[in-house]
């Protein structure tokens, strides 16, 4: 018999494209989509096909699964980003990309951001030396995180250093042997890995 997956799975096999809702077993050869050579489904060759507005939202809904946000966070983060210069599908995603549940996710001080949520709802992550319990928060450039005082706070983000070499991006240092990282530029489309063309976003939400 084979062997079901996971709800956070089941997603990334019906977008098919990695969200990295596993943390790090979305790294290894246990991914569902790497797995998965063929789309689901025993008539793949009948797969429907998306409507324009249907390509809209999958590619709204990809966003939201990516970062774990609600709709009225992902709205939020739209009106935002819509009211300031520049492309707004872009500034969207830049905007995204900057919070500190995310930050520290790509830091590694966490496994995934859902993770890296709770421990800054929790408080046991600062923010330039200040408790933090705001994970939608936006980060600067010259920001440093760190763990909390807790020894608990502590001894869970060396272990996360210790088992996980991530890859951090280049707008972003760290330093394990002091267990912080720093915010040394800011992120640009490009720095964005995730498959997604933004311009239907602005387009569905603009609806």
């Amino acid at each position: 018999m084979a062997r079901s997956i996971g709800p956070k799975c089941r997603l990334c096999r019906r977008e098919g494209v990695q969200l990295f809702l596993k943390g790090d077993r979305c790294d290894t050869v246990k991914c569902a989509v790497k797995k998965r050579e063929k789309v689901p489904g025993m008539h793949e060759f009948r797969r429907m096909k998306h409507t324009d507005y249907g390509m809209k939202l999958r590619e709204k809904q990809k966003v939201k699964r990516y970062y774990g946000l609600t709709e009225r966070q992902f709205q939020r983060v739209f009106r935002e980003a819509a009211r300031r210069d520049g492309n707004t599908g872009e500034t969207l995603l830049v905007l995204l990309e900057r919070r500190l549940d995310n930050v520290a996710y790509l830091l590694g001080l966490a496994s995934s951001r859902a993770t890296a949520r709770q421990m800054i709802a929790h408080g046991n992550i600062n923010l330039n030396g200040k408790r933090m319990d705001i994970p939608s928060a936006l980060v600067s450039v010259g920001d440093v995180v760190t763990p909390g005082k807790r020894e608990s706070a502590k001894a869970a983000v060396k272990r996360s250093f210790e088992e996980r070499a991530r890859h951090v991006p280049a707008w972003l240092t760290r330093d394990d042997a002091a267990l912080e990282g720093k915010v040394t530029g800011l992120p640009t489309r490009r720095d964005v890995p995730l498959e997604v063309n933004e311009q239907l976003i602005v387009e569905f939400c603009s609806l």
